[in-house]
């Protein structure tokens, strides 16, 4: 049973993909998806340093809102991002690769909570995202 449901969620996930040219644009690459849980990765380029010589803080939000987007979906139950935070724990540079890992913590009946954990190469945290979904009840995916 728990394999039929994580074949749904690659599914979600696939079309999600093929639809999300954001996440393409960021060279975003889909690493692990089950049920209420997905593992992505991209590598940091030139262009997404700020003003401070860093990597902008909104490249390791989008890496995070795409795991969470990905992990709160992939039931098949259309959820939209209701509520988000991050906390940024250590700075980035080009060519770092950093991997987000989003756990579902609560599936309510019209809401889900989620906890990403963004980490670089060397396994440090980078920065933790709380999101919370809101579940319409519409399908991504026929069934």
């Amino acid at each position: 049973m728990q394999q039929v449901k994580d074949e749904l969620a690659k599914t979600v996930v696939g079309k999600m993909m093929r639809n999300d040219l954001f996440s393409q644009w960021l060279g975003i690459e889909v690493l692990e998806v089950r049920e209420s849980y997905s593992k992505i990765s991209m590598t940091l380029r030139n262009e997404m340093i700020n003003g401070l010589g860093i990597v902008h803080g909104g490249i390791a939000f989008s890496l995070a809102d795409s795991a969470f987007a990905f992990a709160c979906n992939n039931r098949n139950n259309l959820s939209v991002a209701l509520d988000t935070s991050i906390t940024f724990t250590k700075a980035t540079k080009p060519g770092d690769t950093l991997i987000a890992e989003a756990k579902e913590l609560h599936n309510g009946r019209s809401t889900g909570l989620y906890h990403i954990t963004v980490t670089n190469q060397n396994g440090e945290a980078v920065a933790h995202f709380k999101g919370t979904c809101f579940r319409t009840g519409k399908k991504l995916l026929d069934e």
